[in-house]
């Protein structure tokens, strides 16, 4: 968001900005400018469930927010374990906010394990709302507590809320026949009800989802809805939540328009059926099921209406053979995966830049290297997306900065691979992909015009008169060649992986040709025209802060902490990493230190050093989790002080 800013340092705890004392004994209602919730338990909880809903009323409601799904690396890790620990974090505010916060105002742990699990990240003074029933002597030890921490102390500096979750929403299924394994189900909906009384959140579009979600099940639907009703109840009687708090719409962060909560990756998926439409193209999608792209797959197969083919190839070689092949049949053709399958599909990313078509490789980026972390979140691709191919083979390369640009990402790709003729990196990650936002649905006459012409007929004249198709004479502007659809009379020509002569495409093996089109493919990439870099320096700083992709927010809101504190750093973020904004050397020759914070071990750091012999200084992180605005802000401070 870029509207004026209420509380530009995102401090670690919310601030309490108003407080009411209701009549008769009622509960007071406190009014908070932003709260951090993180919803925790065993992977079978329905954690992420209930942190969706909780997201889907509090975009409802109206305020801005920031999410952090954070999933088990393994598909059912033993019960009540750490490795099986699922969470789901919300930042939500009155006004305009970039990341999912750093440390949670509230926890809901569901057993010992999600306790343990995400204990040290809570400041104190924080409150946590644990599921008692679950504290058993087995659970207990199953994550190495000799005793229960609700009993021996340890808790103190906290505002703890015992409450047997279990045990109540089982009563208050009692009517219901349901075995007590089937209502203990329930649960996660008991606690939603709590948190949704705690902080005034809409419980209609929750009840309105149970509907529908179990529309074919109906006693489950009215018995989830009976847990939640119950859960809000429980808060609203309970002595032991004796306030309740109110966040405000967040008003003066939103500029006019009609908004909905959207992930990286369901954004993503709408920006390429746009980009398809805007290109009067089917969008075709051949692709194979990785960690974290596989939600792309799941959508784009629901919009068939919009001319959308998908096809779930057998493995990562095939589904980007099919879409290479799509592209030359004259769609929009898309390819999806992580970054082992960027590895497999090296090959055919280039074949695609030696038949310069289009194609869109989509790298939703997670921590590696080979299988590594499938649920972690990481920027390690941004040189095998640079380098990773055989011989000379450049590709662009573009990067959205949060879960919402990832539709305007998708965009910006198909320009430059339709406009181009050549193969696109759009680089995703983990925490862009899961990770949501409000979302502004843009008016149909924003979107760019990405209409085509084909080829139609002949292009080149011989020396005989003779009029004939030439598939690599380019255009003098993009050196872009011609794009002709297969079955056009007149415009048969060969195509394959084995270098081409200038112009007619024939075979060539004569040195000079190929030093020639070497050359030509790279100086096709390197004029794409992409916009300048637009640099934050509203006090003409010494230092400035160098960021790509999803580290857009963590570095946005740790300078506005160090402005906030008095600070001068100025900011840049790049969208375009291949090629970079022609003036990216101008701006990085204002400064006396450029950071690049990233979540690598210094990749972009490597590119401008080695580009333009700037002194760029690394502030790297790869624990597969993204950067906190209070350690990036403590790290630049530090640069800036030096």
């Amino acid at each position: 968001m870029t509207s004026q800013v209420s509380s530009p340092a995102e401090q670690t705890d919310g601030t309490v900005v108003g407080e009411q004392r209701k009549p008769g004994g009622a509960k007071d209602v406190r009014r908070l400018d932003r709260v951090i919730i993180r919803f925790a338990g065993d992977s079978g909880d329905g954690m992420q469930l209930t942190g969706d809903r909780f997201t889907s009323e509090t975009a409802s409601f109206g305020n801005d927010l920031s999410t952090l799904p954070n999933f088990p690396a393994e598909i059912r890790a033993p019960a009540g374990t750490l490795p099986g620990v699922s969470s789901f974090q919300l930042h939500f505010a009155d006004h305009d906010i970039l990341t999912p916060g750093d440390a949670p105002n509230v926890l809901v742990a569901m057993n010992p394990a999600a306790l343990k699990a995400n204990i040290g990240d809570l400041p104190r003074g924080a409150e946590i709302i644990v599921n008692t029933d679950e504290f058993s002597k087995r659970a207990l030890q199953k994550v190495g507590y000799e005793n229960s921490p609700l009993e021996d102390g340890s808790l103190d500096g906290y505002s703890l809320h015992p409450v047997p979750l279990t045990t109540l929403t089982v009563e208050a299924l009692k009517e219901f026949s349901l075995s007590r394994k089937e209502a203990e189900r329930s649960k996660n909906m008991f606690a939603l009800g709590l948190l949704s009384w705690m902080y005034h959140r809409p419980t209609e579009g929750t009840e309105k989802f149970l509907k529908s979600k179990f529309a074919k099940k109906p006693d489950i639907a009215e018995a989830n809805i009976a847990a939640f009703r119950a859960g809000w109840n429980f808060g609203e009687t309970t002595e032991d939540f004796a306030v309740s708090y109110e966040v405000a719409p967040a008003t003066r962060a939103f500029p006019t328009g009609t908004y909905r909560n959207i992930s990286g990756n369901l954004a993503l998926a709408y920006g390429l059926v746009a980009a398809s439409r805007q290109a009067d193209l089917p969008l075709f999608l051949g692709s194979y099921p990785i960690t974290p792209a596989s939600d792309i797959l799941h959508e784009l197969s629901k919009h068939k209406n919009f001319g959308v083919r998908t096809f779930q190839a057998e493995d990562e070689i095939a589904g980007i053979g099919a879409a290479l092949g799509a592209a030359f049949g004259g769609s929009l053709a898309v390819t999806t995966t992580s970054g082992p399958g960027v590895a497999l599909k090296s090959e055919t990313i280039g074949l695609a830049v030696s038949l310069e078509l289009p194609l869109l490789v989509v790298d939703i980026q997670r921590g590696g290297p080979s299988t590594g972390l499938p649920t972690k979140t990481e920027q390690a691709d941004l040189l095998q997306a640079m380098f990773g191919r055989n011989g000379e083979a450049p590709v662009p390369i573009v990067a959205p900065k949060t879960p919402a640009d990832c539709f305007d990402a998708a965009l910006e790709a198909a320009r430059i691979a339709l406009t181009y003729r050549t193969p696109v990196m759009l680089l995703s990650d983990g925490y862009l992909a899961n990770g949501s936002e409000p979302w502004r649905i843009p008016d149909l006459e924003e979107l760019p015009d990405l209409r085509v012409q084909f080829a139609s007929g002949p292009n080149h004249t011989l020396e005989d008169g003779t009029e004939v198709f030439w598939p690599y004479k380019r255009d003098p502007q993009t050196l872009a060649r011609p794009w002709a659809v297969p079955g056009t009379p007149g415009l048969e020509h060969r195509i394959g992986g084995i270098e081409k002569h200038d112009g007619t495409g024939n075979i060539s093996y004569d040195p000079a040709n190929h030093d020639f089109m070497v050359r030509t493919r790279q100086a096709k990439i390197d004029g794409i025209e992409v916009p300048d870099l637009e640099v934050d320096d509203p006090h003409g700083a010494r230092t400035l802060v160098l960021g790509w992709g999803s580290t857009y927010g963590p570095i946005t809101a740790a300078v506005r902490r160090l402005r906030a504190a008095g600070d001068s750093v100025a900011q840049a973020h790049l969208r375009h990493l291949n090629p970079f904004p022609r003036n990216l050397g101008h701006v990085l020759e204002q400064y006396d230190k450029v950071v690049v914070p990233e979540m690598n071990l210094g990749q972009l750091a490597t590119l401008v050093r080695a580009k333009y012999l700037v002194d760029a200084h690394s502030y790297t992180q790869v624990n597969g989790m993204p950067f906190k605005a209070e350690q990036l802000a403590a790290a630049l401070k530090e640069a800036i002080d030096d």
